[in-house]
């Protein structure tokens, strides 16, 4: 696998999304839950979301199970729950593993290219984020402290790069 756009993924409800259908788009990448301390990030995403959109960044958010047990609902109900309580309406996917042999392919690739502080490739915890420039390559990884707001530079510097 080259680039992002190499991988598919299913959507919140089950339809597989190739995500070569955002080609051409910036792309921030983030494993969510809806029960952590970083929660109210979805709040700062659907800003980044709602501001950025026209110019084509894509939030897509990839909901985990893996860190502390802090999304264990159902797909529908973690849809239902971003929805009303934060007003999601970027793309949000099934729910995954992004660590250890189960991970999905798109999260082995994304750890492999952008690796965290000392070249470890696991995913820390929830809300750790990729920014994925308009060609398909990660241009960079962020800390689940990193909030979404502290994102907006390189999120504008991305979509410049036309």
């Amino acid at each position: 696998m080259t680039n992002v756009y190499d991988f598919e993924a299913n959507q919140i409800d089950g339809k597989p999304v190739k995500l070569s259908a955002f080609k051409g788009k910036v792309l921030l990448i983030v494993n969510t839950a809806s029960k952590c301390g970083f929660t109210p990030q979805f709040a700062g995403l659907e800003t980044l979301h709602e501001k950025y959109a026209d110019q084509g960044l894509v939030v897509l958010g990839f909901p985990s199970n893996q860190f502390g047990s802090q999304d264990p609902g159902t797909n529908e109900e973690i849809g239902a729950f971003c929805t009303k309580n934060y007003g999601v309406s970027f793309p949000m996917m099934e729910k995954i593993d992004v660590n250890g042999g189960n991970a999905a392919p798109l999260y082995q690739w994304l750890t492999k290219e952008k690796p965290g502080l000392l070249g470890l490739t696991a995913i820390k915890w929830n809300f750790t984020k990729f920014l994925i420039g308009r060609d398909g390559t990660v241009l960079k990884r962020y800390a689940p402290l990193d909030t979404p707001a502290s994102l907006t530079r390189d999120v504008e510097a991305a979509l410049a790069a036309g």
